[in-house]
């Protein structure tokens, strides 16, 4: 199939590009790398009367360190989250997502603006930003304001944002001390949305017990989620006697609506999301305590 006819425009700078969204409301629709937005126009899932193209728009192109937090563009292209240094440095979690996204051509002009915005429960960039406790920034005609991952997403690709509000950036917090990170997903290939996958950062006190924990859930709800009560079960313990299995089936106990796909039943996907999250868990535990034992041997 062929999309359905649109007007489009390019504007030059951000200025532009939000008047163009205020004066157009609900008929326009923003695109990036297109990379979610192209499909669903082809399928006519989508078919809004006019498209504003924001890749002329070098303001939302970047990654800064703004004080205790990493800001990333809303036009910044995964490929290039993915080679930053900046960023495996200072958000490791981000930096290993990336690289299960798609595939390298999907990334080479997919952006984190327009996964964000896109609001696919199944993605990977969601799921850190809900996990890290990111913020989103907007900006319309009313000015700008600051979003918190956990009230940006309202449901199955759909967002707080308002019809003339226009995706700036998002702004990382970085963890530091004794820390680990992790993500593990399940797809039936490699590039696939996941069936089931999980993020997970801790940070380890000297005492070798648990100080912080996030665990953020993807491909399990209509919205990334947070898997609070297994944080709670995590923090505070002592890393040895952490049960990672247990910490899984925690997990999932209190999902709601688990999906049923054709490749993957709600049951299924329960059973699967508990084995990622305890694999999780383990692996960004070892990860902080292998740091402090370098931190020892230093």
């Amino acid at each position: 199939m062929k999309p359905s006819a649109f007007e489009y425009s390019a504007p030059a700078d951000l200025a532009e590009a939000v008047g163009l969204l205020s004066d157009l409301g609900e008929d326009a629709k923003a695109i990036a790398g297109g990379q979610s937005l192209v499909p669903l126009l082809a399928l006519r899932l989508a078919a809004p009367p006019h498209l504003v193209d924001l890749r002329r728009l070098t303001e939302l192109r970047g990654i800064e360190q703004r004080d205790d937090r990493l800001w990333i563009g809303a036009g910044t292209t995964q490929a290039t989250i993915e080679r930053s240094a900046e960023v495996a440095a200072t958000v490791p979690l981000l930096a290993r997502a990336t690289p299960l996204i798609g595939h390298f051509q999907i990334r080479n002009r997919g952006t984190i603006g327009g996964c964000m915005a896109h609001a696919d429960p199944a993605g990977e960039y969601p799921a850190v930003a809900l996990t890290l406790d990111a913020h989103v920034q907007a900006c319309s005609p009313r000015g700008s304001r600051s979003i918190p991952a956990d009230r940006f997403f309202t449901g199955i690709w759909s967002t707080d944002l308002a019809p003339d509000e226009l995706l700036t950036g998002v702004t990382f917090p970085r963890w530091t001390g004794r820390t680990g990170f992790a993500v593990e997903e399940f797809a039936r290939r490699r590039g696939d949305y996941a069936i089931a996958g999980a993020c997970v950062a801790v940070e380890v006190d000297t005492d070798d017990r648990i100080r912080r924990c996030a665990i953020g859930l993807f491909g399990l709800g209509a919205t990334p989620l947070r898997a609070t009560a297994a944080e709670a079960a995590v923090t505070g313990s002592a890393v040895r006697d952490v049960a990672v299995e247990e910490i899984g089936h925690d997990a999932v106990r209190d999902l709601d609506e688990v999906p049923t796909a054709l490749h993957a039943s709600a049951g299924y996907r329960r059973q699967v999301a508990a084995v990622i999250v305890a694999r999780a868990v383990r692996r960004a535990i070892d990860e902080a305590t292998r740091a402090i034992a370098e931190a020892a041997h230093a």
